[in-house]
């Protein structure tokens, strides 16, 4: 590799990688402030399906997990809590 010349990693635009070419964003710039292109609306989250899945699953785990334990361990986490709560100088066990 040629002096002064870093490697800058994978600039491959076919795998959506690297920055963008400052003249293309300056023109799409352009092109939104006077109306000729809509502007870009950011995906939302809802949108994904990996999103609704993964927050379907996150939703349901915590009362499963609760519905499995047992008094005695919910006590257990419980005072776990309350201890890492109220004495956070206090180093727990882990």
């Amino acid at each position: 590799m040629p002096k002064g010349q870093g490697k800058v990693g994978n600039l491959s635009k076919s795998r959506g990688q690297g920055p963008p070419d400052p003249n293309v964003v300056a023109w799409k710039v352009v092109q939104q402030a006077t109306g000729q292109m809509p502007k870009e609306e950011p995906a939302k989250a809802e949108e994904n399906p990996r999103v609704t899945i993964g927050r379907a699953g996150g939703l349901l785990g915590g009362k499963a997990r609760a519905a499995k334990l047992s008094p005695e361990r919910k006590k257990e986490i419980a005072k776990k809590a309350a201890k890492a709560r109220w004495n956070p100088t206090e180093r727990l066990d882990r």
